[in-house]
C-alpha cells in the first residue's frame, strides 16, 4: 500500500550504506545469533545495537562478536528508558556521526526475519519509508495467542480510525527509512514508546506527504526471552492517537 497523501516525486536512491538499529534489553540469548544473520544478507549492512543497561550481559555479547567496532556498533545507555527513547537516541547518533543513507528498525527477538532486509533495500530505492506489514494481505502472524492477535488488529484499526492514517499496520516495528526522511522528522518532539512510537513516526511521515510503501512480512513470536508488552504501553497508545488527532485539528 502506498501513501495516498504523497505530494511529490521521490528521487531514486541507490543505497551505499545501511544500518539496522536493534534496541535491546536482556536479549543476550538472541543478539549473538541475530547480528551475524543480518550482516550476511548484504555487504552494505551494518548493525547498531542500542542497549539499555541490560543486566544479562547483552552488551558484552555484542562486544565479543567478530566485526565489533567495524560493521557492528554499540550504543550503551545506563538504564531502561523504553523503545522509543532508544530509537530516537540511535537516530540522532546516526545523523550526527555517520554517513548511512538507509536506516532500519528491527526487533532483537527474531520476530522479524533478516531475509526480508533484501526486499526493503530494493523498495527503499523508490520510497521515503518502507513498512513491513503483518496485515497487508490478511494476517501473517505466527505463534501469537488469540488475545494478543485481537489486541494488535484492534489497535491498528483504532489508530487508523482516530488519526486517519491510511496504513494497514500502524504499530509494526520492521521499518526502513531513508536518511533524508529522518532528517525531516521532529525527533525532539517524539516522546512515546512501544506501539505508540511506531504510530507517531509513521504519522509524521504521512503528514509531511512522504512516499510510504507497505510490504508483507511474516511475523513470528519470540521463542527466547520475555516480551516487553505491558498495560502501560497499551494505554499510552490509546491516548497518544487522540493527541495526534487533536494536534492535527488545532
Amino acid at each position: 500500500m502506498r501513501n495516498p497523501g504523497h505530494t511529490g516525486t521521490t528521487p531514486l536512491l541507490e543505497p551505499t550504506a545501511a544500518v539496522v538499529v536493534v534496541p535491546t534489553y536482556n536479549e543476550a540469548d538472541n543478539i549473538g545469533r541475530l547480528v551475524p544473520l543480518i550482516l550476511a544478507r548484504d555487504p552494505r549492512l551494518s548493525v547498531l545495537v542500542v542497549d539499555d543497561g541490560s543486566p544479562d550481559g547483552t552488551a558484552a555479547v555484542v562486544k565479543a562478536l567478530p566485526g565489533f567496532g567495524n560493521r557492528i556498533l554499540l550504543l550503551e545507555r545506563t538504564r531502561k528508558e523504553g523503545l522509543g527513547a532508544a530509537y530516537i537516541a540511535a537516530f540522532k547518533w546516526i545523523l550526527a556521526n555517520t554517513r548511512f543513507d538507509v536506516v532500519f528498525e528491527m526487533d532483537a527477538d527474531f520476530s522479524h526475519d533478516p531475509s526480508a532486509l533484501d526486499e526493503f533495500l530494493v523498495k527503499i530505492r523508490d520510497h521515503d519509508l518502507v513498512l513491513g506489514s503483518r496485515y497487508l494481505y490478511g494476517i501473517t502472524v505466527v505463534n501469537w495467542p488469540l488475545r494478543r492477535l485481537i489486541l494488535s488488529v484492534g489497535a491498528n484499526r483504532y489508530a487508523g480510525l482516530v488519526t486517519g492514517l491510511p496504513i494497514k499496520d500502524c504499530t509494526g516495528g520492521y521499518k526502513c527509512f531513508r536518511r533524508t526522511t529522518l532528517e525531516r522528522l521532529p525527533l525532539d518532539r517524539i516522546r512515546s514508546d512501544g506501539y505508540s512510537f511506531q504510530i507517531e513516526m509513521t504519522y509524521h511521515c504521512w503528514k509531511k506527504g512522504l512516499s510510504i510503501l507497505e510490504i508483507p512480512i511474516m511475523f513470528v513470536d519470540r521463542q527466547v526471552g520475555i516480551s516487553k508488552m505491558s498495560r502501560r504501553i497499551i494505554l499510552e497508545a490509546m491516548w497518544m492517537v487522540w493527541a495526534l488527532r487533536l494536534r492535527r485539528i488545532s
